[in-house]
């Protein structure tokens, strides 16, 4: 059976970084108050820098079909134009609109020709189904090849102007005007950005790495929703969309802003990771002792010591010395990360042939976790 390898990465951040004390700056404060909630989160999350695709007056700089295109067109070199794309599977959380889809809209900023394309919806795991799906089509000979992306444009969606009418009409019910935690919270979260895999059949002699399986599950069968927009929560757990709620409510309740139900979170994501990676390692009869990098997708630092010590107590042992991120310099780019720390790791030089690296990415808006493991050649 041919292989699938990741020859080329690339990444497009926009902007220029943007520190902690500069956040507010570009997403305003709700009611012209500064966040009580922002000092306690990013002192958890532990990020120190992130970009946005938005100016300080909020307008957009780029859109997240632009931002992905700039990453694709990085791929091009003498040997691989945009001419010469077969597959273009496109993951994102935060699509530019409804319809048309992601991919289209990025294909439509490309100079290529016809290819067949794929839309991964979802949240962080929409970058890693869109990288499993390219990997099944050239394994099955359906593809010579495959660009395949994770990107994020959140920030628009965080201006603090989102959330005004919606305090507006707390402070008429004399309630706290304040948004909820809930809310707040993943405002100072969220990063924009865009990172591209070229896949191909073949290695190439610069750093490429063979993808030997890709594993996705969701346990929504489990466990509810835990993160969410475009919807509102019932009390029994539910979720009523927007297309339940007229117009004006859209305001009222920040129909669209994301949410997360921390305290969920909190219980489930570390616990359910742990125990979909021992059933891998035992259907792969994966030496865990062979990885020598540890790539795990993390919202927050506040999860290193938990996912650590959830490995530990299953006796997963891959020591925090094996273990790279970036989140603390790019923010959590959501679909984007796992490929931005791919990239950085692959140009960082570190990297011999013949090393293993494992990919691990949580999805928390209903619980998906999806694993990878790479070779380096």
């Amino acid at each position: 059976m041919a292989g699938v390898y990741i020859t080329k990465v690339s990444k497009f951040l926009p902007n220029d970084p943007i520190s902690n004390d500069e956040i507010e700056t570009y997403l305003g404060m709700i009611d012209g108050i500064p966040s009580k909630g922002k000092n306690i989160t990013l002192r958890n999350n532990g990020i120190k820098s992130r970009y946005y695709s938005i100016d300080k007056n909020g307008k957009s700089t780029h859109s997240n079909a632009k931002m992905t295109a700039l990453a694709i067109e990085q791929l091009v070199d003498d040997n691989f134009t945009q001419k010469d794309i077969e597959l273009l599977a496109c993951g994102t959380t935060s699509p530019d609109n409804l319809l048309p889809s992601h991919a289209v809209m990025v294909h439509g900023e490309l100079n290529c020709g016809p290819v067949e394309l794929l839309s991964a919806a979802g949240a962080c795991c929409s970058g890693m189904q869109a990288l499993k799906y390219s990997y099944n089509s050239i394994l099955a000979g359906s593809s010579k090849n495959a660009v395949v992306t994770g990107s994020e444009k959140i920030s628009s969606i965080m201006l603090a102007n989102h959330f005004e009418k919606e305090t507006e009409r707390l402070a008429e019910l004399d309630k706290n005007p304040f948004i909820s935690f809930e809310k707040d919270f993943l405002r100072w979260m969220l990063s924009d950005g865009a990172g591209a895999f070229l896949l191909e059949r073949e290695p190439r002699k610069t750093t490429s790495l063979k993808i030997e399986w890709v594993e996705i599950k969701s346990f929504a069968n489990e466990l509810p929703t835990c993160m969410y927009a475009g919807a509102d929560l019932n009390e029994d757990g539910s979720t009523r969309g927007w297309k339940e709620f007229n117009s004006a409510e859209w305001l009222e309740k920040s129909i669209f802003a994301f949410k997360q139900n921390v305290k969920l979170l909190g219980q489930e994501i570390v616990p359910i990771g742990a125990k979909y990676l021992k059933e891998i390692i035992e259907k792969k009869n994966l030496n865990i002792a062979s990885i020598n990098y540890f790539l795990p997708h993390l919202s927050s630092e506040l999860f290193r010591k938990k996912i650590a010590e959830e490995l530990v107590k299953s006796n997963i042992d891959i020591p925090q010395h094996k273990w790279f991120t970036n989140l603390t310099s790019f923010g959590n780019v959501g679909s984007g990360s796992i490929f931005l720390m791919i990239e950085e790791l692959v140009n960082s030089g570190e990297l011999k042939s013949g090393q293993k690296i494992l990919l691990m990415v949580p999805e928390s808006a209903r619980f998906t976790y999806a694993y990878s493991l790479l070779t380096v050649c």
